[in-house]
Formats: structure tokens, C-alpha cells, sequence
């Protein structure tokens, strides 16, 4: 895994190889966590590695799965649902709304890359 600044410019982060299919990886970007999910259709989703609902990084720990033609993760601790696109949660078990941001990521000759984004709140 490697780390970098915030840049437009997408940092290697990982291969295709680094990732399972259906199984949640993180990491680091600059000092920022990121969550990234191989789908069994060859894509990849990057999100907030960080649960707004538990406040812990554990994302990418979570449950894969789908809601209609949304590919979502579960948090693995209080359950809610987020889709894996637009990291709107989808079930949010009763509490207010939340949301993962969402990386820019690309794969290209099977190297993940991933755009830099602003820390949250910035």
C-alpha cells in the first residue's frame, strides 16, 4: 500500500490482485483512511474507511451486498446500509442520515489508483 498528499493526480494504492472479491480492504491515503471493495463485476469503490454512526474505522470490515441495483456495504458494527456509489446510507437503522464520501477510483494495467481528497470538514 502506499501513502500520498492531496493531489488530483490518482495515487497507486494498491493491485487487483491486493483485493478479494467481496471482501473490504483500507488504506492509507496521506493520513486519511480509505475503504476499497472488489465487486464480483471487476469493479472497484473507494469510501471513508471512517463510520460516521460507531465514530471507528471499520468500513472495510463491513458486510458486501446489494439493495436493487446498488452495490452497498454494511457497517459492520451497528448495520447500517451505504451504497458503495454515492455513499449515501441506505438503512440507517433509526438514526439521522449520514453518508460516506466517496474516492475517485480508477483501474489501470490492474494497479488501483485512488484521487486524494480534501480532509473531511476542510
Amino acid at each position: 500500500m502506499t501513502t500520498a498528499t492531496e493531489t488530483d493526480i490518482p495515487v497507486r494504492v494498491c493491485t487487483l490482485d491486493d483485493l478479494e472479491i467481496e471482501r473490504g480492504r483500507a488504506a492509507l491515503i496521506g493520513d486519511q483512511q480509505v475503504a476499497l471493495f472488489l465487486l464480483g463485476d471487476g469493479t472497484v469503490h473507494a469510501v471513508d474507511n471512517f463510520d460516521p454512526y460507531s465514530g471507528a474505522h471499520v468500513i472495510s470490515r463491513g458486510i458486501v451486498g446489494s439493495r436493487g441495483d446498488a452495490p452497498t456495504v454494511a457497517s459492520p458494527l451497528h448495520k447500517q446500509v451505504f451504497d458503495l456509489r454515492t455513499g449515501v446510507c441506505l438503512e440507517t437503522q433509526g438514526k439521522p442520515e449520514g453518508a460516506l464520501r466517496v474516492w475517485p477510483v480508477t483501474v489501470v494495467d490492474r494497479e488501483v489508483r485512488v484521487v486524494p481528497l480534501p480532509r473531511s470538514g476542510s
